[in-house]
């Protein structure tokens, strides 16, 4: 059987040639010849291409039907150079073979085409893609907005709960002071005043917290080496997170700074290992290590208005129970909490983040249930050009100075709390001019009164703080200032202060405000 095919495919006995027909013409033979070869050498290079899209784009639904095409245009290129060969061979039986097997592949090709024809119809045209694009960031655009409005409701939600209970601690305790001293019963009223006190740092602290977050707050920022930083906490977080933790710090490492605010970076790692001692109820241990990190552009690709350096790695990690992916991607919105109602305020994680961004770093968390939890704070690194003068040492220059005294010039809005400025600072043994705006400020600024510390509100009417320090270094380019804030808005973002301009964030104890007049008026850093 294969004998009589193959007999039937090749056997040209009794069969004249193509050519023959063209009366072996050459100008004709060879118009045959060559334009049946470079349709054929077309018709190969198409499959090629179309070979090369199947595999590429595997997600595409019509892509068997780019195998069968290219199979339908393969078989038509081969039939035209089976012509050219039958111009001198009379091979007419492959040739009659080629071109059945062409017929069924393109009448499959053709069914196949005519059932996928409404899907390619309905394939949308670039015109369309663009405006489905353009609809489509507009699901994005009102899906981003409701979320932000979602994170907003809850934040409101949540300052408005917490302080109302401040509120309540307040009222409550003034109420019960009047009906103390009215039936003379004094006894008992330095412990209402402290229960007021707690209720009032508390408020202080969600403030602070709410500014970290908005990274809105007036940081203090200084060279921190971080390896004394944490292992200065050490005792500090042990006694945070119980006996039936054990820390172990990962220190030694690091050969680089970091700047940022101290108190705030203590209340950053606080918080973290509260967190922290919260997901091990049962014990377990907490790890902070540090470590010197460098990152290309390709590392922080996934990151916003983070630029590639060097950064110092702060990492916090426990044993604990570790959260969901959904919890996870929530981690930092405010007031957000897996924590029952009065255990935590869900404002730790969002105070880190804020901080960290405000200090020109980044942070992210890695977490699974049952695997713990380890968030990663990375700082700018700075080369370290010298140890930072200790703590003690501050003190030390504070305490010298206490008594010192000078002429100080306080420009507060708030007549309480200019006046309760003032007293301090006369009680001090200080002369004290007051102003209660910007422009009457500068008018006794621009005068010829002495002056040795100028002390005055951010958030002053007309002209703000920072315009009127401004001013006054133009005046007395060597005058200590005292910048007093509680939400200086733009004022002092990503400003760098002058030396000899320091701020003190609101609410601050007298004996705080004292301390820094008297370090201003000696000098001290």
């Amino acid at each position: 059987m294969f004998s009589a095919l193959s007999n039937w495919l090749f056997d040209s006995a009794g069969l004249t040639p193509h050519g023959f027909c063209l009366l072996w013409q050459p100008g004709l033979i060879w118009t045959y010849a060559l334009a049946d070869a470079g349709i054929g050498l077309a018709y190969f290079s198409i499959p090629i291409a179309l070979a090369v899209i199947a595999r590429k784009r595997s997600d595409l639904v019509f892509r068997p039907l780019l195998w069968l095409f290219a199979s339908f245009i393969l078989l038509c290129g081969t039939t035209h150079w089976i012509d050219v060969l039958t111009l001198w061979q009379p091979a007419y039986g492959l040739g009659a073979a080629l071109k059945a097997a062409t017929a069924v592949v393109s009448i499959a090709t053709a069914i196949a085409l005519w059932r996928l024809l409404p899907a390619a119809i309905a394939f949308p045209s670039p015109s369309q893609l663009r405006e489905a694009n353009a609809a489509l960031e507009l699901t994005e655009e009102r899906l981003h907005q409701a979320q932000k409005m979602e994170i907003v409701g809850q934040l409101t939600g949540g300052v408005a709960h917490d302080f109302n209970n401040m509120i309540q601690a307040v009222s409550g305790g003034l109420t019960l002071i009047e009906r103390r001293i009215a039936s003379q019963r004094y006894a008992d009223i330095g412990r209402l005043v402290q229960d007021m006190r707690r209720a009032l740092d508390a408020a202080a602290g969600l403030t602070n917290r709410l500014l970290a977050f908005s990274r809105r707050q007036a940081l203090q920022p200084k060279r921190i080496n971080p390896d004394h930083f944490v292992a200065g906490m050490r005792e500090f977080l042990q006694r945070t997170v119980g006996p039936e933790i054990r820390i172990r710090l990962v220190l030694g490492d690091g050969r680089c700074d970091i700047v940022s605010d101290f108190h705030q970076l203590e209340a950053a790692l606080l918080n973290l290992a509260i967190n922290a001692r919260d997901a091990m109820p049962r014990g377990g241990e907490l790890t902070v290590s540090v470590f010197d990190r460098s990152f290309q552009r390709k590392d922080l690709s996934d990151l916003e208005q983070v630029e590639p350096g060097t950064y110092v790695e702060i990492k916090v990690a426990d044993t604990g129970v570790g959260m969901t992916p959904e919890i996870l991607t929530r981690a930092f919105e405010p007031f957000f909490t897996t924590k029952p109602s009065g255990q935590g305020t869900g404002l730790g994680l969002s105070q880190v983040y804020g901080l960290v961004r405000q200090s020109g770093g980044f942070s992210r968390i890695e977490s699974a249930p049952g695997a713990g939890t380890a968030v990663f704070v990375y700082l700018p690194a700075y080369s370290r050009d010298g140890e930072p003068a200790s703590e003690a040492a501050e003190r030390a220059e504070v305490e010298a100075a206490r008594n010192a005294a000078g002429s100080i010039l306080v420009v507060e809005d708030h007549d309480e709390v200019r006046a309760q400025i003032v007293e301090v600072l006369k009680e001090m043994g200080c002369d004290v001019i007051e102003a209660a705006d910007g422009p009457r400020g500068l008018e006794i600024v621009e005068s010829l009164r002495p002056l040795d510390v100028l002390v005055t509100d951010v958030g002053l009417p007309l002209l703000n703080g920072r315009q009127l320090a401004d001013a006054a270094r133009a005046a007395r380019p060597r005058l200590p200032i005292l910048l007093i804030t509680g939400y200086a808005g733009s004022a002092l973002i990503n400003v760098s202060l002058p030396e000899g301009v320091e701020i003190l964030r609101k609410p601050f104890s007298m004996g705080e405000l004292a301390q820094r007049i008297a370090a201003l008026l000696s000098g001290a850093p």
